[in-house]
């Protein structure tokens, strides 16, 4: 499963992470690094197990909670309708 952005949300690099913008309600998200790096690695065409497994090389500890993590994000990046499952 990979991601892409709703049509309406504008997505902006910090140095902590990353903005995203609803132009539909004017809402912005903010995303801190890691958040960002795994949606950052699914809009390139990375897989939930590929973030997985880069997060964990960058020194995750525990393979079950990143795990959850990643999806957690994924989870609430598309229920705010701001990312779209592909």
């Amino acid at each position: 499963m990979t991601l892409r952005l709703a049509e309406h949300v504008s997505l902006t690099s910090t140095e902590d992470g990353a903005v995203l913008l609803d132009e539909r309600t004017g809402r912005y998200w903010q995303l801190n690094s890691t958040g960002s790096f795994v949606l950052h690695t699914l809009l390139e065409g990375g897989d939930h197990e590929q973030v997985v497994g880069l997060l964990l090389a960058r020194g995750a500890a525990d393979p079950a909670t990143v795990d959850a993590d990643v999806a957690d994000v994924v989870g609430q990046l598309c229920t705010a309708g701001l990312a779209v499952r592909r």
